[in-house]
C-alpha cells in the first residue's frame, strides 16, 4: 500500500483548503460529468467528494476501471467546492479533493444488495449479505451508537464501586421458563452442559461471596420458538447488589438511564421516573407493559348496566363481574361492518366469547346491542363518555380477565388506528403477584421466579390461607410498551426460601437437582441483596427509533433461529457425532 491514509473521510473541513491529504476507503459512486470525474469515498467517519481531472492522465486512465464498492487510496489537494455546488447535508460538503494520485487497493463486483441507499429487499437476502448490509449509514450509525453505550454504562457502573465479573457460558440446566440450548460433554459422555438463559443464580452466589456490587454486559441464550422480534443470542446489562432496598436499586437503574439518554440523545430523563402498581396498569390499560402516550384506557361501564334489560349483561354483573371496554375518539367513520367483525373475530382470538360494539353518529346509538340496551347508551353519551364520531369495543366479564383482552384490543387499535407517537414514554410497574395458578399443573407457580422475596407482611399473613393475595418486591421498567428490563429484591433466608419451594410443589429432591448448588451456597450466610436485568438490544433500538432489534444486532439470526451467511445450523461429520457418543435419531 503505496497511500496511507493522513485524515479520514468525514473529518475534512473548509480549515483543510490548500492542504495535500491522502484518504482510504470505498467509492460509494463515480460518474462523469463533462469529461471531469467526481466521486464520493466513504469510510466509517463520513464521506468526501472527489475530482478527477482528464488532464491528469495516468490517474484519469486507473479511474475507469473504478467502480462502486472498489477499495482506493487517493493523494490530492483539497479545494473549496464552488458555492452553487455546496452541499449543506454533508459534513464535508464545503470542500472537495483534486486528485493528484491514485491506487486501486482493491476491486468489488457489483453488490447484490444496494450499500449506497436502503431499499426493500428480503431479510435473508440482507443478512445473507450482511457485511454489505453493514457498510449503509443507518446501520454503522446504530452499532456506534450501541458501542458508546456500552463505554458509558462501563463508566457507570465502574463509577459507583460496581465489580465486572463474566460468569460461565457452559453450565448446568436449571428452569428458568424457556428451553435451553444444550451443549454435549464429550469428557462425561452423555452428559450436556446448557447455555445461560441468564446468570441469575451466578450472580446471587457472586453476593454470598462478598463482592456487593456485580455487573455484567451479559450473553444469554434461549432456544425458544421465535415470535416477531426474538433472537435466540441476545446482550442485556446485568447487575445485582448488596445490602439494599428496592428503592436504591430503582434509583441506581434511573441513574443509568438518565446517563444514557443524555449522553447519547441530549434528553433529559424526567426523574425519578413514574411508577405504576401492577394492579393499576393491568386495570388502566390491561397490560403490565403499557405505552400510556396513547391514552385510551379502560373504562367500566359496569354501573350504567346494573338495570338493564339485556339478561346476559344483567346476570353477569349479579354474579359479580364487569362491563370494561375502550373508547376510540373521533374514529368511528372510519369501521365498517367489515372492520368491526375483523376485531371481534380478534377478540375471540384472544379469549373473549364476543365483543360489544357502540357508535355515537351525532347522538344517534349505533350498537350491537342497541335493541337490549339503547337507554343504558344513550346515558352514556351524555355523560361525555362516548361522544360524536367515537367508537367503543366493550367486553362482559371477570374483571381480571377482560382487562387482559381489552390490553389486545387497546394494542392492535394502537397499532393500527392511531398515529405513531415521538419521544419516550417511560415508567416502572411494581407490586407485581407472587404467585400465579396454573390450570394445567393445577398448582401454584412462582410469578417472576422462586427467589423473589415476597412483600413479607402479606406473605405472614396469607401464605398459608390465600397465597394468590401475596405481592413480590420485582418490578418492570417499560419503554415506549416494551417491557426493558425486569428484576426484584431476592429471598436470602432459608426459612422464607423452603416455604416458598413448598407453596409452589417443590420436594426437597427437585429443589437439590434445579437448585442445589445455590442452596448450599445459601447456608453460609447470604447478604440481603437485589438487582436487575436490562435488555441491551432492545434499548438501543428504541433508543435509534428502529422497530426491531436485528436492526442494532451486527449479526442477528433469522426467525427461525438461522443465519444464511455462515449457513448455521447446519450438520456435522459422523466423526464429531462418535466421538461426542451421539446417534442421531430424526
Amino acid at each position: 500500500m503505496r497511500l496511507k491514509r493522513t485524515y479520514k473521510c468525514g473529518e475534512l473541513t473548509s480549515k483543510n483548503v490548500n492542504e495535500v491529504v491522502i484518504l482510504n476507503g470505498w467509492v460509494e459512486r463515480i460518474r462523469d460529468l463533462g469529461g471531469i470525474k467526481f466521486g464520493l469515498l466513504r469510510d466509517r467517519y463520513g464521506k468526501v467528494q472527489f475530482v478527477i481531472d482528464p488532464d491528469n492522465k495516468e490517474v484519469y486512465d486507473l479511474a475507469n476501471k473504478i467502480g462502486n464498492e472498489f477499495v482506493i487510496a487517493i493523494k490530492g489537494i483539497v479545494r473549496k467546492r464552488p458555492e452553487d455546488a455546496i452541499n449543506k447535508n454533508m459534513k464535508t460538503g464545503e470542500i472537495e479533493v483534486l486528485v493528484e494520485d491514485l491506487e486501486i487497493l482493491s476491486e468489488s463486483e457489483t453488490p447484490p444488495i444496494y450499500v449506497n441507499k436502503e431499499e426493500e429487499i428480503s431479510e435473508n437476502l440482507r443478512l445473507k449479505y450482511r457485511y454489505l448490509d453493514l457498510r449503509k449509514e443507518r446501520m454503522q450509525r446504530n452499532l456506534l451508537m450501541r458501542h458508546k453505550a456500552l463505554q458509558i454504562i462501563r463508566q457507570y457502573f465502574s463509577e459507583n464501586d460496581f465489580v465486572e465479573v463474566e460468569t460461565p457460558y457452559l453450565t448446568k440446566s436449571t428452569p428458568e421458563g424457556a428451553r435451553d440450548f444444550l451443549v454435549p460433554s464429550r469428557l462425561k459422555p452423555g452428559t450436556f452442559y446448557a447455555l445461560p438463559q441468564s446468570p441469575q443464580l451466578f450472580k446471587q452466589l457472586l453476593m454470598v461471596s462478598g463482592f456487593d456490587r456485580y455487573f455484567q454486559i451479559a450473553r444469554c441464550f434461549r432456544d425458544e420458538d421465535f415470535r416477531a422480534d426474538r433472537q435466540p443470542e441476545f446482550s442485556q446489562i446485568d447487575f445485582e447488589m448488596s445490602f439494599v432496598e428496592m428503592d436504591d436499586i430503582l434509583s441506581f437503574a434511573e441513574g443509568l438511564l438518565g446517563k444514557l439518554f443524555k449522553d447519547l440523545l441530549n434528553y433529559d430523563l424526567e426523574l425519578p421516573l413514574r411508577r405504576y402498581t401492577y394492579d393499576e396498569v393491568m386495570d388502566k390499560y390491561g397490560s403490565d407493559k403499557p405505552d400510556t402516550r396513547y391514552g385510551l384506557e379502560i373504562q367500566d361501564f359496569t354501573e350504567f348496566f346494573k338495570e338493564t334489560k339485556a339478561e346476559f349483561i344483567k346476570k353477569a354483573i349479579e354474579n359479580g363481574e364487569s362491563v370494561r371496554g375502550v373508547v376510540l375518539e373521533n374514529k368511528g367513520d372510519k369501521f365498517s361492518r367489515k372492520r368491526i367483525d375483523e376485531y371481534t373475530e380478534f377478540a375471540k382470538s384472544v379469549g373473549a366469547n364476543g365483543l360489544i360494539w357502540v357508535k355515537n353518529e351525532n347522538g344517534e346509538v349505533k350498537s350491537s346491542i342497541k335493541k337490549l340496551a339503547e337507554n343504558e347508551l344513550k346515558n352514556i353519551f351524555e355523560k361525555g363518555i362516548i361522544n360524536n364520531n367515537d367508537i367503543a369495543f366493550i367486553l362482559v366479564g371477570k374483571r381480571l380477565e377482560i382487562n387482559k383482552m381489552l390490553g389486545h384490543i387497546r394494542n392492535k387499535l394502537i397499532k393500527e388506528e392511531m398515529d405513531k407517537k415521538d419521544g419516550f414514554d417511560i415508567l416502572w410497574v411494581v407490586e407485581f403477584p407472587m404467585f400465579a395458578w396454573d390450570e394445567e399443573e393445577n398448582r401454584l407457580v412462582a410469578e417472576h421466579h422462586p427467589f423473589t422475596m415476597p412483600k413479607l407482611d402479606e406473605f405472614n399473613k396469607y401464605a398459608d390461607s390465600d397465597p394468590l393475595k401475596i405481592r413480590a418486591q420485582c418490578y418492570d421498567l417499560v419503554i415506549n410498551g416494551y417491557e426493558m428490563a425486569s428484576g426484584s429484591i431476592r429471598v436470602h433466608r432459608k426459612d422464607l426460601q423452603n416455604k416458598i419451594f413448598e407453596l409452589i410443589g417443590l420436594g426437597e429432591e427437585e429443589i437439590n437437582e434445579k437448585f442445589g448448588f445455590l442452596i448450599e451456597a445459601f447456608k453460609y450466610g447470604p447478604p440481603p441483596h437485589g438487582g436487575a436485568a436490562l435488555g441491551f438490544d432492545r434499548l438501543i433500538a428504541v433508543m435509534v427509533g428502529e422497530e426491531s432489534i436485528k436492526e442494532v444486532i451486527a449479526f442477528p439470526k433469522t426467525a427461525s433461529g438461522s443465519d444464511p451467511m455462515t449457513e448455521a445450523p447446519s450438520a456435522v461429520s459422523e466423526r464429531q457425532l462418535k466421538e461426542l457418543k451421539i446417534k442421531l435419531d430424526l
